[in-house]
């Protein structure tokens, strides 16, 4: 998808959110207070596997709601597209990519060198 506007970035981000928000209503919590109790060792740990997974796919799916919410704060402050690194433009295409980017690709590249 080419995004021609602002306001096109502005709607991919209410979309993107009301998505999230959606798939992490629908989420089934999590209940470790059964595990121990199965008929099997076995299917005591394929449940304590599945709920770390579970865990961490909320936990990322919270994590990008943030951004995502983050981002649309930013249309209203007038600061949407502005790396928070150096203050230079974001690139066009990240945008596309990814609308809810807090960095510019060089920044990014500086930050994840450092780590």
């Amino acid at each position: 998808m080419v995004v021609k506007s602002l306001e096109e970035f502005r709607q991919m981000l209410h979309k993107e959110r009301v998505r999230l928000m959606i798939q992490l209503g629908h989420e089934t919590p999590w209940n470790s207070d059964n595990l121990g109790y199965g008929n099997h060792m076995a299917d005591d740990g394929t449940e304590a596997f599945e709920q770390v997974v579970d865990r961490s796919m909320r936990a990322r799916l919270e994590d990008t709601l943030k951004s995502v919410q983050d981002a649309l704060k930013k249309f209203d402050l007038g600061t949407f597209g502005i790396c928070e690194d150096c203050g230079e433009a974001i690139d066009w295409a990240r945008l596309e990519a990814k609308p809810y980017a807090t960095l510019c690709i060089k920044c990014e590249q500086k930050r994840d060198f450092r780590r």
